[in-house]
């Protein structure tokens, strides 16, 4: 009779093996963690990009400065009318203008300045009462800008008449020259009679910058006068004497003498030059 040989009991290595093995194993043998290294090069490096990927765009995120408040939108304020004429012109606008402004004057020496209306304005020029307030607000804009106008051609034309001469006495003569001419075919002593109270205004706001103006003409002929003479000269006083000539002339009319008082003009500024008090 032979007696049953008992199985053994497994040792404590191959209990813990066997209790290890049905489930995922917690740790990888040295080995197969280098094999799956080796399988898979950059996996992991795939990996914590991909983790870094989301922290760094959170961190862009956060770090990104908060955006400025938009800025207010500017209301346009809606344009004002001064009465003024447009600063930039074009030929077409400049025509019209200069055609409005003539037909202004014709009506003014006919009529007068307090008879004068827009719709007669419109009608002799042959433009539509919205031509006219595209570039006059009133009545009183008008005649504004015609005194403008005409004070403005006035300079313009002195200007004009004594650019070509550059030696003093050639410069001067030029400006008596031109006194002269504008008094023989000027039409203020015409707007005097037929519009005093507006004739006068206008003298009366022209006056000062008329002397100004004769003043920087005549700039280089006092120039010359002082070094040649050795003196001051009151320019002022003569260019306001001038002015006064002008004007004295269109209310009293020299007629045919005009040309005689032109030279005693020329002979008053040498008896100033030369200090001495001229004889009849």
């Amino acid at each position: 009779m032979t007696t049953a040989v008992k199985p053994k009991k497994p040792t404590t290595a191959v209990k813990a093996a066997g209790k290890r093995a049905p489930g995922a194993s917690a740790t990888t043998a040295p080995g197969v963690r280098a094999k799956a290294a080796r399988a898979k090069p950059g996996a992991s490096q795939a990996g914590t990009a991909q983790d870094a990927a989301p922290a760094a765009q959170s961190v862009r995120v956060r770090a990104k400065p908060a955006a400025a408040p938009a800025p207010a939108e500017k209301v346009k304020k809606p344009a004002v009318r001064t009465g003024a004429l447009p600063v930039k012109l074009n030929k077409r606008s400049g025509d019209t203008i200069a055609k409005i402004l003539a037909t202004t004057e014709e009506i003014i020496l006919q009529s007068g300045a307090d008879r004068i209306s827009i719709l007669d304005v419109c009608q002799e020029s042959g433009i539509s009462r919205g031509t006219f307030y595209r570039y006059f607000s009133s009545q009183d804009d008008l005649l504004d800008a015609f005194s403008r106008h005409k004070r403005d051609q006035f300079h313009a034309r002195l200007i004009e008449a004594v650019g070509p001469y550059q030696d003093p006495d050639e410069r001067f003569q030029a400006v008596l020259n031109f006194v002269d001419d504008y008094l023989e075919r000027s039409r203020a002593r015409r707007l005097l009679l037929v519009a005093p109270d507006y004739a006068t205004r206008w003298f009366q706001r022209i006056f000062h910058d008329s002397v100004h103006r004769f003043q920087d003409v005549l700039s280089p002929v006092f120039d010359a006068w002082e070094e040649r003479r050795g003196i001051t000269l009151d320019r002022e006083l003569i260019c306001e004497l001038i002015v006064r000539f002008i004007l004295s002339d269109v209310l009293v009319p020299s007629g045919a003498d005009r040309r005689n008082l032109m030279r005693r003009v020329e002979r008053f500024v040498i008896m100033l030059l030369s200090g001495r008090v001229a004889r009849r």
